[in-house]
């Protein structure tokens, strides 16, 4: 091999390193979104759930306005159950309060449902994966209670 052509390919290699290290130092797009969307929380002082959830939104590419109004609702009352400085049992007890219709007695369509297929479950004394698989169906199952044999409609 003549010098030229050593020189030529001892070029060639240390380009392709150089290119490789340029480009390992560039962020991907979600990388800078990472970036962007932390530089953001930080400067906004998020903290805990909240800068969780400010974190999810942004790096889905969401913004503020985009919640939908049981999330708006979920967004306050985890704001007034972390003011109450509620913890354990009596913030989940809280929460479960605050996200009912109009923060009353009244339960939503997927509460009731929840009861009820709760309900189905204990009397037939179903237990683990077997619970699990029947509460699965239940809920899915349509408002008009027609469930698959599998959720018990046999």
């Amino acid at each position: 091999m003549s010098p030229i052509n050593i020189v030529t390919a001892l070029l060639a290699s240390l380009s392709v390193v150089f290119c490789g290290a340029a480009s390992a130092q560039q962020l991907t797009a979600q990388q800078q979104r990472m970036k962007s969307c932390n530089a953001e929380a930080s400067s906004k002082q998020f903290k805990g759930d909240e800068r969780e959830s400010f974190m999810s939104r942004c790096l889905k590419g969401e913004g503020e306005d985009k919640l939908t109004a049981q999330q708006e609702k979920m967004k306050s009352c985890n704001a007034e159950a972390s003011t109450k400085q509620l913890k354990g049992d009596e913030r989940r007890q809280f929460m479960s309060q605050c996200l009912r219709k109009d923060g009353g007695e009244e339960l939503t369509s997927q509460q009731e449902k929840m009861v009820t297929c709760n309900r189905d479950a204990s009397d037939k004394k179903l237990k683990g994966d077997e619970r699990r698989a029947f509460m699965s169906d239940c809920l899915r199952a349509e408002k008009s209670g027609a469930r698959s044999s599998a959720a018990g409609g046999r």
